[in-house]
């Protein structure tokens, strides 16, 4: 996804692919990432991988004593088994093939698992590489001697009977693999009562504390339209939400377009005199973001970070340990560090490793400690105080239904998450998630809210709707966080509670004023904080416009409520909810039969899904082109002997009608074979038109097409039009280009998202199909050195 700011976008990132970036990749059907069905349909569930079953387990018997009884010795493979057979069913351990085969199996495992000690399973780690080491370099090891011949089960016990700060003594010497593992052993109810003794509040401000309930505005624009993120951060502060941090995710990754955006923010919370309570960020990849730092110093905040739980993962960010050690080196302000991560993000990119999620997502949250302790080193090295703003958000439902299908497993995720977190000592927040292809839908994440709020998670999303307008998912709205509010009596950081009543939303006993819910009157606040002295009703008249005008382009504006204070207004919800309803028609929608006839030169091809389902549920199918359908492409190959060096490919993606509404595909198809010809690309005449693919089957063509060739130095380019995740109204599509030498093209299995560019939201009511023609061949220009 990427986009300049202001009035001439431009839809592609021209850095590393960062987590919005990875994940915008399931919007056309990236491995692990095109999420699943609303629960229309049966389940298919074509080669699932075959569960964990345990034999007999002996009284008082451990893990390491069971495996020796059964396999002679100790079996890795058989130990990250029982490991993950303890966890909670979820999809993606069973995908991992890691997940218990039954109930029965699951409770054998958790026996086992709770009468083995700490320091056993310390000496048999799941897995090593240079992330594992650096996590437990950060572990206080005087503490965690202290507890090495507890067993797991111990721990559980001592967590749950234990006073806070009997807890927040020994914290420092769990490992990220503990807090895993005793969180497997814990009910829904314990992991909230753990997690309610646990608060580890930012520096100065009650973020975090308990009782307290921030908010992380999220603002993001289809285009990175300056007005569009304004409105929304004036509209979330209309209904005194907005405590935590103003973060948009970018379109764009060009540093130029991150500096806008910056720059936007921070002018914002520089009128209102906020620099010292709020921070900015724009979730670009951390090189980026240093980048416009170094370009002008005091321009960005906090800043953003991916996390994966395996150095390959990470690599997948364009990150490593010593990257981010050297980036938190410079961090010595108050502003440091903000993460993001999610169970199941490692494996659905193929680097699961044979164990399970919540392992994973652990040692992604000891990563951050480590991380945290680097900032909090930089600042006394410059002569500060050792208090760092760090924190963590856990975006749990982002990914889908290979990862976990049902309300139920994203409360338990959002459960172990939290209270994983806090046993890390971190500030954690909570994306409570749904994609618009889950069977989780609006009034669900409102039952997720009520039985996630007990454990007191430090924050949460806000946006205008529970719909974000770019990524095309299900979150937190602005009038969620006024009932949460209200129901458990939470409350708001007290300093921005403070300004939210001199601004006059509120008043001072923190009822709602005439002015609740009314962004046109932040606006009037914002431009009279700027010295204008016109008339009040023509600033508003003006807000009035610019709130229109920011609708146009497809982008919620909350205003007023319903009955309650915390519903929206009649006529918002009635616009969300048909969202959500053309949302499960386009995932299901399928290619017509006589799609392929008009286009020019277009050649059938189908990936391994049996059908729309398969291809919903099981990602990997659509990553493999067919036995018949490969033979295809190696003939095509062979017939071209090198002449061509772009192709371009066509699939359904998520959103077939992407593709087949009128003024979508064609004028993209006419203007880019005109545009790579103005270029001096030789492009294949014909267009491989592709069922079930999903954005590897790009890769899979590409290799076919281009590996072996004797021209090794030339640059050989993928063009993949495909249609993106739905949600936002506009029906858009993308084209992810890939565009490396014949030579990576011939090894295969190398050519991965690292390599790829986006430009996105491609449809006649967002990106205009013929604009975004000339900039898919000036990106790829750009790639290929033309």
């Amino acid at each position: 996804m990427s986009k300049r700011h202001q009035s001439e976008p431009s839809h592609f990132p021209t850095a590393p692919i960062d987590r919005r970036d990875f994940v915008a990749l399931a919007a056309a059907g990236a491995s692990g990432l095109a999420l699943g069905c609303g629960g229309s349909g049966a389940d298919v569930d074509i080669g699932r991988p075959r569960g964990v079953s345990l034999a007999d387990v002996e009284p008082g018997e451990d893990l390491f004593r069971y495996i020796e009884r059964q396999a002679g010795a100790f079996d890795l493979d058989l130990y990250r088994g029982l490991l993950g057979a303890a966890n909670e069913f979820k999809e993606g351990d069973e995908a991992e093939g890691v997940a218990a085969e039954t109930a029965d199996d699951r409770v054998a495992a958790r026996r086992l698992l709770a009468a083995t000690r700490l320091t056993d399973l310390e000496a048999h780690p799941v897995f090593e590489d240079e992330l594992s080491r650096y996590i437990a370099g950060a572990v206080d090891r005087g503490a965690a001697d202290r507890m090495a011949d507890w067993t797991v089960g111990e721990l559980r016990d001592y967590l749950l009977d234990r006073d806070s700060a009997e807890i927040h003594h020994i914290l420092p010497g769990l490992g990220s693999d503990a807090t895993a593992l005793v969180t497997k052993l814990m009910t829904n109810d314990e992991l909230v009562a753990v997690s309610r003794k646990l608060f580890h509040p930012l520096p100065g401000s009650q973020l975090g504390a308990e009782g307290y309930l921030a908010a992380r505005v999220q603002p993001n624009s289809p285009t990175d339209d300056l007005d569009d993120i304004r409105w929304q951060v004036f509209d979330g502060w209309s209904y005194a939400v907005g405590d935590m941090l103003l973060g948009t995710n970018p379109v764009s990754s060009e540093a130029d377009s991150v500096a806008g955006i910056e720059g936007a923010l921070q002018e914002i919370i520089a009128t209102f005199e906020l620099e010292d309570v709020l921070p900015h960020c724009v979730l670009a990849h951390i090189d980026v973001q240093a980048a416009v730092e170094e370009a002008s110093p005091g321009s960005t905040a906090l800043w953003f970070q991916s996390l994966g739980g395996v150095e390959d993962a990470n690599r997948t960010f364009d990150i490593s340990v010593e990257k981010m050690i050297g980036h938190a080196a410079t961090r010595t302000g108050k502003y440091g560090l903000y993460f993001e991560t999610g169970q199941g993000a490692d494996g659905t990119n193929g680097h699961g490793k044979g164990f399970d999620m919540v392992m994973h997502e652990a040692r992604k949250y000891g990563f951050a400690r480590a991380l945290r302790a680097e900032v909090a080193a930089a600042q006394v090295s410059a002569d500060g105080d050792s208090a760092p703003w760090v924190h963590l958000n856990d975006v749990a439902g982002f990914i889908g239904p290979e990862i976990f299908r049902s309300r139920e497993q994203l409360v338990r995720c959002c459960l172990e998450d939290t209270l994983m977190g806090k046993l890390h000592g971190l500030t954690v927040g909570l994306d409570i998630c749904s994609t618009l292809h889950m069977s989780v839908d609006l009034d669900d994440l409102d039952w997720c809210m009520d039985q996630i709020m007990p454990a007191n998670p430090a924050y949460l999303m806000a946006l205008p709707t529970k719909n974000d307008p770019m990524l095309s998912y299900l979150s937190t709205g602005f009038q969620d966080h006024v009932r949460l509010r209200e129901k458990f009596g939470l409350r708001v950081n007290d300093r921005m509670w403070a300004f939210f009543q001199e601004l006059g939303v509120i008043d001072a006993d923190g009822r709602p004023t005439d002015h609740f819910g009314d962004p046109s009157w932040v606006y009037l606040q914002y431009r009279r904080r700027q010295g204008d002295s016109r008339a009040d009703q023509e600033i508003l008249d003006e807000g009035r416009t610019g709130i229109e005008e920011v609708r146009n382009r497809g982008v919620f504006v909350a205003e007023g409520y319903g009955d309650e204070i915390w519903q929206l207004a009649p006529e918002t919800e009635t616009r969300l909810r048909h969202l959500y309803r053309d949302s499960k028609k386009c995932i299901f929608a399928e290619l017509p039969r006589d799609f392929s006839a008009g286009i020019a030169g277009a050649v059938a091809i189908a990936t391994r899904s049996a059908d729309r389902h398969d291809y919903i549920l099981h990602p990997p199918t659509g990553e493999e082109l067919g036995s018949e359908s490969e033979a295809r492409v190696r003939e095509l190959a062979r017939g071209r002997a090198g002449r061509y060096d772009a192709q371009l490919v066509i699939s359904d993606g998520l959103n077939a009608l992407s593709l087949t509404d009128d003024g979508h595909l064609a004028p993209y198809l006419d203007g880019v074979r005109d545009e790579l010809a103005r270029a001096g690309f030789e492009s294949a005449p014909e267009s491989l038109v592709v069922t079930g693919g999903r954005v590897r089957a790009g890769y899979r063509i590409g290799e076919l097409l281009y590996g072996g060739s004797d021209d090794s130095d030339r640059h050989r380019a993928i063009l993949h039009v495909i249609g993106e995740r739905p949600g936002s109204g506009h029906h858009a599509f993308s084209v992810y280009i890939t565009a490396p030498d014949a030579a990576t093209w011939s090894r295969a299995g190398d050519i991965d998202h690292n390599l790829t560019k986006v430009v996105s939201g491609i449809a006649d009511t967002a990106l205009d199909p013929s604009r975004a023609a000339v900039e898919t061949v000036e990106l790829l220009a750009g790639m290929t050195g033309k």
